[in-house]
């Protein structure tokens, strides 16, 4: 299946200093996907005319679709218009009809119209105008090579309107009989190159694409079908996605854009169970995980933060002498704050967790980056019996991976206990 091929081209020097996050690259390379138009190239530029004309140049031989992003403001270092007419050869000419709808939107602020402002209605003459129905700046489409090109302003809110008013109907057009369907695995719990290796072997026997996204702490498993039919993709890409959950077993916990804390959450809501968490190296890391989550009152009931042994004696109940033998960051202790959260705080199951997050205070027998992390469910609690599940890890040194990666251990131990697994 010959598949007619796109570029993105993001245009401006805030963008190749690092001063912010090109998020329209992603954004613009997602929606071409399901679109049935693979993007095979993507660059940056600053707003420098050489720059561009040598992008615009290069993308325009190799693609049938370009989409820009920046360069259309009223500064003077937005400088898209006149490069590429420059390109084109042909000079820049100004829209009345752009002017006028820019002119309407500054005086509704109660500004004067400035020459700045109408410097966004000029476009290379000979242009199809590209309306902005959110925004101040218009965009533009020509011809470059054999591409055509479609310019917008880089306003993430403002490009998206105007790539699904004016670009998504000609990039569905390249391709007409290829449909995409794409299901996403979110998984937690190996790393990206063991996540591979599993699922060797799976483009060939399921024909799709098997693509690979790491966003600490997780890894999600991206599925993609071409097929002639809708239908026919979404059936391949729920086979591959069967195969991949038969291949990976639990470490898969969900798909789509629900994360590890909003499938813990609907489990607790269909069981009818609340949750209490007792955190000491986490300095309550996981109740904020839960608690980002909207609704979450729903079946989350408390936290405690014991980060000294007095506080874990006196609002939890751990006895003087447990920490005395055993020391704060132990299985021991990780189970008495389970079962404290429980009788102090009231819930049906109890998350808790002690540790070393470092950078210093381990020892060789326990070094930094320890923590033992326990899950504990209430006698007569909903579908449940009274037990107690536990995990043990060595995270590395780095502070925040170890709280973070210590916070989603637990919740991962939370979901196998409430689907009825246990501890690793």
């Amino acid at each position: 299946m010959t598949q007619t091929t796109a570029a993105v081209l993001s245009i401006g020097t805030e963008l190749t200093r690092g001063e912010i996050t090109n998020t329209n690259q992603s954004w613009l390379a997602s929606q071409l996907t399901a679109l049935g138009v693979e993007v095979t190239h993507a660059e940056t530029v600053a707003d420098d005319p050489d720059a561009i004309i040598q992008s615009l140049r290069r993308l325009g031989e190799r693609h049938r679709l370009i989409v820009s992003t920046g360069g259309l403001g009223p500064t003077t270092d937005d400088l898209t218009s006149e490069t590429v007419a420059a390109l084109l050869g042909v000079p820049v000419s100004r829209d009345q009809e752009s002017l006028e709808i820019i002119r309407k939107r500054v005086e509704s602020y109660g500004n004067t119209l400035t020459p700045s402002n109408a410097k966004q209605a000029d476009f290379p003459q000979g242009s199809t105008i590209l309306s902005n129905s959110v925004g101040s700046a218009p965009g533009f489409a020509v011809d470059v090579g054999g591409a055509r090109a479609f310019f917008m302003p880089g306003v993430p809110h403002e490009m998206r309107a105007m790539f699904s008013t004016h670009v998504a109907d000609f990039a569905r057009s390249l391709n007409p009989d290829t449909h995409v369907h794409q299901v996403r695995l979110r998984t937690f719990g190996l790393p990206e190159s063991k996540v591979n290796d599993l699922l060797s072997g799976v483009e060939e026997a399921q024909h799709v694409i098997v693509g690979y996204r790491a966003h600490f702490p997780e890894i999600e498993v991206k599925l993609l079908a071409r097929r002639t039919t809708l239908e026919a993709a979404k059936q391949a890409a729920r086979a591959a996605a069967d195969e991949t959950k038969q291949r990976l077993g639990e470490i898969v916990y969900g798909e789509g854009d629900a994360g590890l804390p909003e499938v813990v959450g609907q489990l607790l809501l269909e069981r009818g169970l609340s949750l209490v968490t007792a955190e000491s190296c986490t300095g309550g890391l996981v109740s904020k995980l839960i608690t980002d989550v909207a609704g979450s009152s729903r079946y989350f009931t408390a936290t405690a933060v014991t980060y000294t042994n007095a506080s874990k004696h006196y609002l939890l109940g751990v006895d003087q002498r447990l920490l005395e033998v055993h020391g704060a960051v132990s299985a021991e202790v990780a189970a008495a704050m389970a079962r404290g959260a429980l009788d102090r705080l009231g819930g049906d199951v109890s998350i808790a967790l002690t540790g070393i997050a470092g950078p210093a205070g381990g020892t060789a027998e326990k070094p930094v980056g320890l923590v033992h992390y326990a899950v504990a469910t209430r006698a007569g609690a909903p579908g449940q019996t009274a037990g107690l599940s536990q995990g043990k890890m060595i995270f590395g040194r780095e502070r925040e991976r170890v709280r973070t990666r210590a916070a989603w251990e637990a919740l991962a131990l939370l979901r196998r206990v409430l689907l009825g697994g246990h501890a690793p």
